[in-house]
């Protein structure tokens, strides 16, 4: 049925371009024959694997070519860019189209790194909600002002074995007690990984004084008052963590690793999708389940950004615009593809227009999810790794 729905989604959406404006369709026809270097993370093949289906479409549809540069971490892309910039070469850069996250965006913009604002643009763009407030209208608190394009929605949660560790806890503060009542059946990974830095931001938010503060750029005050709870709930959970808090995984896939092995019995993501995708793989058990606090989780949407002196902008235009149709959405969706979240407007597509919605034991409902709440300013994330790791690196 899933199948149905998504080829009757393709046949309704394709060639949107058809009935743009001139402007666009000078767009398509500057992009055709240019190969879009896309540098995007490369730790996760599902992504990677959706990666090369958007470059054949787009090859097939418009003729313009996509070739992933995988990358450890975004700020690689960056750098090539501000070197290409300090070289002079304003130009003809190496770095065409960016999977952006919302530090590494506000390093760019105020650098003048960024080509645009182009997403309005976009004809797909329609489907969006851009207003002020809208979760596609900023990155991690910075106004996106149409210079970077969003493609999917990212939750953070936590997974557990409902069969090794039925009752979890439902905040931040309560994992402090269930460490206790369970010594080395948890950890996160280490800070300097996204993910890890992400599980003390979630804790953040919860025992923050005033999360309102978060929002803000931070400084010296603001910090030492707000992260104040947080390393005195840190310092309470520490000893309990596997390995009595001395050693991480490295990532994500690591701490799934633990979670298979049966070592601990909690892990945690930015997909909510990936445990029934690793589920059906038979990487993780069939019991495994996600949950979130009951005051709700982080979460963000992944964005594509242009850098000033692509030499391919038209290009990375249209694959830009192409992750916003809707059956491209609808395919992404598909938990054998990405199990990813739209970020199109529901509101916007109604009727024969909505979005087939996959089911799954392990996959949860946006209900279920609860609220959502915002990431701090990307001056949080930076300085509350680096005050981890003055505390508790030897």
């Amino acid at each position: 049925m899933r199948k149905t729905l998504i080829a009757a989604a393709l046949a309704l959406f394709a060639g949107p371009a058809a009935a743009q404006e001139g402007d666009w369709q000078d767009v398509l026809e500057a992009a055709r024959g240019q190969t879009v270097y896309w540098n995007a993370w490369g730790g996760d093949s599902r992504t990677n694997d959706f990666i090369t289906w958007v470059g054949q479409q787009t090859e097939q549809r418009y003729g313009v070519k996509v070739q992933q540069v995988k990358l450890t971490d975004t700020a690689e892309a960056v750098n090539r860019v501000i070197s290409e910039k300090a070289a002079g070469q304003d130009s003809g850069g190496t770095v065409d189209l960016i999977w952006i996250n919302g530090p590494n965006f506000l390093a760019m913009k105020e650098q003048g790194l960024l080509h645009g604002p182009f997403v309005a643009q976009l004809p797909n763009a329609k489907w969006l909600d851009l207003s002020p407030g809208a979760a596609a209208s900023s990155d991690f608190t910075v106004p996106v002002e149409g210079f970077e394009s969003p493609w999917r929605l990212a939750r953070f949660v936590f997974v557990h074995d409902s069969a090794q560790a039925p009752q979890v806890p439902d905040s931040m503060a309560g994992f402090v007690d269930w460490a206790a009542a369970n010594p080395g059946r948890m950890t996160h990974p280490h800070p300097s990984n996204f993910m890890g830095a992400t599980f003390l931001k979630q804790a953040l938010v919860e025992l923050a004084p005033d999360p309102a503060v978060l929002a803000q750029p931070v400084t010296d005050d603001s910090f030492a008052t707000t992260t104040a709870p947080l390393w005195s709930w840190y310092e309470a959970l520490r000893p309990n963590l596997w390995r009595g808090g001395e050693t991480f995984p490295e990532n994500e896939s690591a701490q799934n690793q633990l979670l298979a092995d049966g070592e601990v019995d909690i892990a945690m993501s930015f997909d909510p999708a990936s445990t029934a995708v690793f589920i059906d793989q038979g990487v993780l058990p069939d019991t495994a389940r996600v949950f979130v606090p009951k005051a709700g989780s982080i979460g963000n949407v992944s964005f594509v950004a242009i850098p000033y002196n692509a030499a391919n902008k038209e290009g990375a235009m249209v694959v830009a615009d192409f992750l916003l149709d809707p059956a491209t959405q609808a395919h992404q969706q598909d938990l054998s593809v990405l199990g990813a979240f739209s970020v199109l407007d529901p509101a916007r597509l109604t009727g024969d227009a909505a979005l087939p919605t996959p089911s799954h034991p392990a996959l949860p409902s946006l209900e279920a999810l609860g609220p959502t709440l915002a990431e701090p300013h990307p001056s949080w994330m930076e300085r509350l790794v680096a005050e981890w790791s003055t505390r508790y690196t030897k």
